[in-house]
């Protein structure tokens, strides 16, 4: 069964929402390990910026895949 753009995008915001707060989540708990002190607001900051880049390195690997399938569909 093909999955519908809904819940698509359903599944896409909420991989955002969690990934955001896994990284938050594990920069609380493993900087410290590390002797790593940062803020709540320096850590939800952190947080937003690894999302960010996690996004566009999913776009780009969707699209490099995406054009291989092209490809081999020739």
């Amino acid at each position: 069964m093909k999955q519908s753009r809904l819940m698509s995008l359903v599944e896409s915001v909420a991989n955002v929402i969690v990934g955001y707060g896994v990284a938050v989540v594990t920069q609380i708990l493993i900087f410290p390990v590390f002797g790593l002190h940062t803020t709540l607001a320096q850590n939800l900051k952190m947080g937003a910026i690894f999302t960010i880049v996690s996004i566009a390195r999913s776009f780009a690997l969707r699209r490099v895949f995406e054009a291989i399938r092209m490809l081999s569909a020739r």
